[in-house]
């Protein structure tokens, strides 16, 4: 089971994930990368998401994230990510993904681009 943990910070959404984005925890991935918390405008939400705690994704958490951000730019907000792994980085290179993503190396810095 995958570890989640949501918080807010200066209106700006934090997902944070621990352990496999993987095929076997796509569902709940998908369903807390959704959900919007009440504190937030239904519209316009920022989200970070910090993968500092996952070692290891595969093609259904790449879909996911990708998913996730595409839904929050239609609702003209937006999806970042922020402290990835060094293999987690590797396939987001492989797959080049890193070029539709901004990417950041802190947390912090991710959420004041977002503001």
């Amino acid at each position: 089971m995958m570890e989640t943990q949501t918080r807010i910070v200066n209106m700006v959404q934090v997902v944070e994930f621990q352990g496999r984005l993987d095929a076997h925890q796509g569902k709940q991935v998908d369903k807390k990368l959704s959900e919007i918390p009440p504190t937030l405008p239904q519209a316009g939400v920022k989200t970070v998401v910090n993968l500092s705690k996952v070692h290891f994704i595969d093609s259904t958490g790449l879909s996911i994230l990708v998913k996730g951000m595409k839904h929050r730019r239609e609702q003209n907000g937006d999806l970042v990510l922020c402290e990835l792994q060094q293999p987690v980085r590797i396939i987001f290179e492989l797959t080049r993904l890193d070029r539709m993503f901004q990417i950041f190396p802190t947390e912090n810095e991710a959420i004041q681009a977002v503001q």
